[in-house]
């Protein structure tokens, strides 16, 4: 693993959690990809927030962040936040995750707080901007199945399945110095209608939008894929989350 060069204070960087039962304890947990897509991608330094919800000063947090990562996860979007009923529910839920990163993402943008969201945090932001989901994707007709195989090892469901093109003169194509990349597809929720307010990055060979940026933002992104999965051995992925800790070292600077 290439480790990024990192400054003596690093800036800080928010991942938000799920609330999972292990065993027979509720835990917060954050896998340790994102962890080290933060410390090792964008050398910044991980900081885990846990589900909680209301709980949460969200200016008061935002105020110790230099930038936030929106992790994937298991669990979909409660389908009632962005207007489908309790019928369209697709299992596991998370609600006090809901409840904490729908919250903490409006009010990141609206400060200019650079975000990097993946795959259900891509979820998160197109609802949290008005956007709305495909409960389930694989149902949509003219829509790949964009699901993991289960069963097969971490190695099969983490590698690179299809392609996808990037608008020209966009934010990945610049970043990425690509017109296209493989990525890997472990999700059944997608965006159905875009959010006003989001410009398409990237888009599926079934015309899904995997990648969007937040527009007059500063560095706002979100990927359906998961970049943080050995980075270090993809140079499209390794640019993005470097690209991340160049904007989030740029917003603590300017503090």
């Amino acid at each position: 693993m290439t480790i990024a060069t990192t400054p003596v204070h690093r800036p800080l960087v928010g991942l938000s959690c799920d609330a999972r039962e292990l065993g027979q304890h509720p835990f917060h947990v954050v896998g340790d990809k994102y962890i080290r897509g933060v410390s090792h991608g964008a050398g910044c330094q991980p900081v885990l927030i846990p589900a909680l919800g209301d709980w949460w000063d969200v200016e008061g947090l935002l105020d110790r962040l230099d930038g936030l990562l929106l992790t994937g996860s298991p669990s979909n979007l409660h389908p009632s936040h962005y207007g489908l009923p309790d019928e369209m529910v697709t299992p596991p839920l998370d609600p006090h995750r809901d409840a904490t990163t729908l919250p903490l993402l409006k009010g990141a943008l609206a400060r200019g707080l650079p975000v990097f969201a993946i795959c259900r945090g891509f979820q998160e932001l197109n609802v949290a901007l008005g956007g709305t989901l495909h409960p389930r994707v694989q149902e949509v007709p003219g829509l790949m199945d964009h699901r993991d195989p289960e069963h097969e090892p971490v190695e099969v469901q983490y590698a690179p399945i299809h392609k996808v093109a990037l608008t020209p003169d966009g934010a990945f194509a610049r970043i990425t110095g690509q017109t296209e990349i493989m990525v890997n597809s472990l999700h059944q929720q997608g965006i159905n209608r875009l959010a006003p307010g989001l410009a398409v990055e990237a888009t599926a060979p079934d015309g899904l939008i995997e990648g969007v940026r937040v527009e007059g933002a500063g560095f706002a992104i979100g990927v359906q894929w998961h970049p943080e999965w050995r980075f270090w051995e993809n140079p499209p992925y390794a640019a993005l989350l470097a690209a991340f800790g160049d904007a989030v070292r740029d917003y603590a600077a300017r503090r």
